[in-house]
């Protein structure tokens, strides 16, 4: 009898455990499916029948291609991360067809990759955003990539109303493109960085400018020229599998760094109470000042510092410097904010947008 009623609390057991174990197999299952894919779409400028700018006998298509797949193997290793290209080999998708690949795909980002060319011995990389106007050596490089219309079948009508030569061209933006201003120069500011700090180029800095491809997409986009392939060193280490390496891995970098911040400001909702979905997530940013007036969020304001986020705290706002879920990139930051003379900076921790202490925060 005794053997018995053993054997039934043995199975009671058995069966309870069988049971938490699903459901936390469950909960699980829930939380991966509902994780959100980040989708990117990554453009070769040119190809095909349109090599692009030919400085000194390299070809930007075929520089722009390899670049491109370098960011996508990069990105592909992430498995929240989805790589769209417009093209994988030496082809030429029209530029209405890349938005248009680009907006069927849903993507969060649309990355355009490009090389600059000059008459004189310019140098080092930029990084454009859709934007209403330009100065002169800015339409220059527009007209220059938006040429590539000519080439194209039924042009005229494909992108009627539009002149590649013409600023004016410029005021027919979307009021979707306008909403997505601010996330383009998010990640425009990301890759510039990396391109200036990390790998020390010649800073060219972020520019808003009339670009028919940017126009066409509509999501954030950037359009990187990676540097000038007339100018002989430049064109050398662009036309190396260490200069493509490099350049592409840094714009990899910058847009993991842009997907994380999206992540701090994402709550995925699993259709599970809140006490079980909210999930503990902490930022660190890093405060350079506090002022009553409330300051364009430009780079030129803030010492060259790029990543500028203003926040209204009362009758002052503050003012951080970048953002990262990782203490040891964010005390970089603050070295940084240092550097270019903002010697009273400090980090501040955030966890699920309200401020905590940072001693907190790390025992986290």
């Amino acid at each position: 009898m005794e053997f018995k009623e053993n054997i039934k609390i043995n199975m009671r057991s058995r069966i309870l455990l069988f049971l938490v174990c699903s459901f936390f197999l469950f909960l699980n299952s829930i939380s991966i499916s509902a994780q959100k894919k980040y989708v990117v779409v990554l453009d070769a400028g040119h190809g095909g029948k349109d090599p692009g700018n030919l400085g000194n006998g390299y070809k930007e298509k075929h520089i722009a291609l390899k670049v491109a797949l370098v960011v996508g193997k990069k990105l592909s290793n992430f498995k929240d991360v989805k790589v769209v290209y417009t093209r994988k080999n030496d082809t030429y998708p029209p530029l209405w067809k890349r938005g248009e690949i680009a907006n069927n795909a849903k993507a969060d980002l649309f990355v355009s990759i490009h090389c600059d060319s000059h008459t004189s011995n310019a140098y080092g990389a930029g990084t454009f955003v859709l934007g209403l106007r330009g100065n002169k050596k800015n339409l220059e490089i527009a007209k220059r990539e938006n040429a590539s219309i000519l080439l194209e079948e039924n042009y005229t009508e494909r992108y009627k109303g539009f002149d590649s030569n013409s600023v004016e061209s410029v005021i027919g933006l979307s009021l979707l493109q306008e909403e997505n201003l601010d996330k383009s120069l998010a990640i425009a500011s990301l890759i510039q960085n990396n391109f200036a700090q990390k790998l020390k180029r010649n800073d060219r800095k972020v520019k808003q400018d009339n670009f028919q491809v940017l126009r066409e997409t509509i999501m954030p986009s950037v359009l990187v020229e990676l540097g000038f392939l007339t100018n002989k060193n430049e064109g050398r280490y662009l036309n190396s599998l260490k200069g493509q390496s490099q350049m592409g891995t840094a714009i990899a970098d910058a847009i993991l760094k842009y997907i994380n911040n999206l992540k701090l400001n994402t709550v995925v909702d699993t259709g599970i109470d809140t006490t079980i979905k909210k999930a503990n997530t902490i930022a660190y940013k890093v405060q350079i000042a506090s002022s009553k007036n409330k300051i364009p969020t430009k780079s030129y304001n803030f010492k060259g510092l790029q990543n500028i986020q203003r926040v209204q705290v009362g009758k002052y706002y503050k003012y951080y410097y970048d953002i990262s879920p990782d203490f040891k990139e964010i005390k970089k930051s603050l070295k940084l904010a240092k550097k270019k003379g903002y010697v009273s900076a400090f980090i501040v921790a955030f966890k699920n947008g309200e401020k905590i202490s940072v001693n907190e925060a790390l025992k986290m």
